[in-house]
């Protein structure tokens, strides 16, 4: 499938099935290197419909505790750019087909080279790019040197954004934006604000492209409450905890893998609940 045409199968299968899409988010190399691609395909094989995988960076600004750590194991492990895209590469080969979205800042990929790393993250498979600390005001030339090869840019926008600013992360942005729950940094929460379903129904008087909402997800109940508003639901720093609570950084491959994937398949499932209510209402 010609790259990012999986980004837009995903959004247009959830749409038609009344479902919010569930996207889980990993740090590459971490717990460990070897442990990046068997974890996404399980990730993929639980259900997920699309995964960000997290180059790992020493300064990740809007990154909270939990992935910061990852962060910091993953590059202690020698976890680098180029080796994010031979995972991806090795993914693909393992018969991987949900859309892939690596998620990082702007100092590593312009230290690789950003015509290099746009021009190889294609090749090897990969579908779109956040690029966490890069606002659209900011993004003209990289943005045009994605579209020229297809690859799709998704940019952040908070919960304390005016309308205007809505309205433009969502023009600049390819396929889809991406909405930060809370004001502040990732991290799993107990509950989910109310403010939050307000932003939600906000982006959606003013944008013309899907969403997703992300930061703070862990349950099957955050799904059900948020799924509704938006178009899918990022689970990130949770699946870190997951990992953490079988060995963290010393867990065995098998054991990380179940662990995601015992977190993740219960939140397609919600998923999946929303989409009978849906089709219940409409009978």
């Amino acid at each position: 499938m010609k790259t990012s045409d999986r980004i837009s199968s995903a959004f247009a299968a959830g749409r038609e099935a009344s479902q919010p899409l569930v996207v889980p988010f990993i740090t590459a190399g971490y717990p460990t290197i070897t442990a990046t691609v068997p974890i996404v395909t399980a990730l993929a094989a639980a259900g997920s419909d699309m995964i960000e995988i997290g180059m790992p960076f020493s300064d990740p600004l809007a990154d909270g505790p939990t992935i910061q750590h990852a962060s910091e194991v993953a590059l202690r492990n020698g976890m680098t750019v180029r080796k994010t895209l031979e995972a991806v590469r090795e993914i693909r080969a393992s018969g991987t087909d949900a859309a892939l979205i690596l998620m990082g800042y702007c100092n590593p990929v312009y230290a690789y080279g950003v015509d290099a790393f746009i021009k190889e993250a294609t090749q090897v498979g990969v579908d779109g790019l956040i690029i966490a600390d890069m606002p659209p005001d900011e993004a003209g030339e990289f943005l045009g040197s994605c579209r020229a090869v297809g690859l799709s840019l998704t940019f952040l926008v908070a919960p304390n954004a005016p309308d205007d600013r809505i309205c433009k992360v969502d023009r600049a942005s390819t396929h889809f934006s991406y909405c930060v729950s809370v004001t502040g940094v990732t991290g799993a929460r107990s509950a989910i604000e109310s403010r939050t379903v307000e932003f939600l129904q906000r982006m959606r008087k003013l944008s013309t492209k899907p969403f997703v909402v992300g930061f703070g997800i862990k349950k099957p109940e955050h799904v059900m409450t948020l799924g509704p508003h938006a178009d899918g639901v990022v689970v990130g720093s949770a699946i870190i905890d997951a990992i953490e609570s079988v060995g963290g950084a010393g867990a065995v491959v098998d054991d990380a893998v179940s662990a995601v994937s015992t977190l993740v398949a219960p939140l397609c499932v919600a998923a999946r609940q929303l989409t009978m209510t849906a089709q219940r209402r409409k009978a």
